[in-house]
């Protein structure tokens, strides 16, 4: 992903609950760091909004990653280089874009609205940082010493991170640009004891992965693995799966088209594929420069929340069930919450009668479809499952229903 330490992006996701301090004091080190329990909120939020939002977007080009295709990498990406022949004047370097990134029609207020819209009810912020930055002199002369050295981290990146904290108090850090060098180099470990033990945000404060080469999926918080990670099984670690909207990048794209983009069933799908296997959502949009929510992000996002009104209870604070997914009339993917079990299908069945193969009923046992009060006519299979008769099925956009089991073993 996008990586650039004083290009700050907002994450923003759903807290539910504050957690109290647990008076544990964790040592600078992963046995003692990995051992602090995650924060309640943080699972049972389900889904958050990412937003990318720098000097990147003023280009508008490719991805968040121009500065680095045009001038960064060996040989520069020729479609970078003929857009700024095509478009600025000879001599235009990456910082003469910042006076253009003016924010003029940004509203607070209106991205607020938003994203509570999108189903990220109560919104509390983290916030992304990059570790390294591509081009800081103090980085690079540390990275031709093998870093041996640490004066880019102990004279700006770590200042920068404890000013973070201490000024914004995030509920979330969002790390990256962790793989060029170890976690020792970044000072990973001391500074997260810190933040676990000393920080004013220590009781709540949710991590990832991303703190030093070889980390990801093994050491922090929760774990992000690779962008846009999908586990083929149930992990036994809470993580989280970063998607955008704009499937060829996490930044404002001028040149972004219609079939580039996640429709609402797709998100949908992805959604509750990652809440069944125990992860979070986090959805990115990326804002124009002057400070839209592009229509078509919008769009997306209050879809979502018109689905999360209505199929809400299953998505919030659930859990994965003993399977997560089944080929059943359509396939189906599985959640659940307390003693209820919920069913998600994204297929609209061809007849009315609807199998499932794993729940196993009792007398007791209820079926509604979310939305619609009225129960639902059911018959056991033995030695277990149940067929349904359907109800006609409202027409939703997200092209997704819901069935509620209650009272089934």
């Amino acid at each position: 992903m996008f990586a650039q330490a004083n290009w700050v992006c907002l994450l923003l996701a759903a807290l539910l609950i504050a957690i109290p301090a647990s008076g544990t004091r964790y040592q600078a080190n992963w046995e003692s760091l990995d051992a602090r329990p995650l924060p309640t909120w943080y699972d049972e939020a389900k889904f958050g909004i990412f937003v990318h939002w720098g000097v990147f977007s003023v280009p508008g080009f490719e991805s968040e990653w121009f500065w680095w295709h045009w001038q960064g990498q060996n040989p520069p990406d020729p479609k970078c280089v003929e857009y700024m022949l095509d478009n600025y004047p000879p001599g235009f370097s990456y910082p003469d874009f910042a006076p253009q990134f003016h924010a003029q029609f940004f509203d607070p207020d209106d991205w607020a609205d938003i994203f509570e819209a999108s189903g990220a009810k109560s919104l509390h912020y983290g916030l992304y940082n990059s570790l390294y930055e591509w081009f800081n002199p103090l980085y690079l002369a540390d990275k031709k010493n093998n870093f041996t050295t640490q004066d880019f981290v102990l004279k700006k990146l770590l200042p920068e991170l404890y000013d973070m904290v201490l000024s914004y108090k995030p509920e979330l850090i969002w790390s990256d640009g962790d793989w060029e060098a170890p976690d020792t180099y970044w000072n990973s470990t001391e500074f997260l004891a810190w933040l676990y033990n000393d920080s004013p945000v220590k009781d709540v404060i949710v991590t990832n992965d991303r703190w030093g080469a070889g980390c990801y999926c093994k050491h922090g918080g929760y774990y992000n693995c690779a962008d846009k990670y999908t586990p083929g099984e149930l992990p036994k670690h809470k993580w989280e799966k970063c998607q955008s909207v704009d499937t060829q990048s996490w930044g404002y794209r001028r040149t972004m088209r219609l079939s580039e983009l996640m429709d609402l069933p797709s998100i949908i799908q992805d959604l509750v594929q990652t809440v069944a296997m125990g992860g979070n959502y986090l959805l990115n949009v990326g804002p124009t420069p002057d400070g839209m929510i592009p229509p078509v992000f919008e769009e997306r996002l209050r879809g979502i929340g018109a689905w999360l009104e209505v199929n809400g209870e299953a998505i919030y604070s659930s859990k994965p069930w003993r399977l997560q997914t089944e080929n059943a009339t359509v396939p189906v993917w599985y959640t659940s919450k307390y003693s209820s079990v919920f069913a998600v299908f994204m297929t609209k069945p061809t007849v009315y009668t609807f199998h499932l193969s794993e729940p196993i009923t009792a007398e007791s046992t209820t079926v509604t479809l979310l939305g619609n009060l009225e129960p639902l006519r059911w018959a056991p299979l033995h030695p277990r499952g149940l067929i349904i008769l359907l109800p006609e099925l409202p027409p939703t956009p997200a092209q997704a229903w819901i069935l509620k089991l209650d009272g089934v073993k």
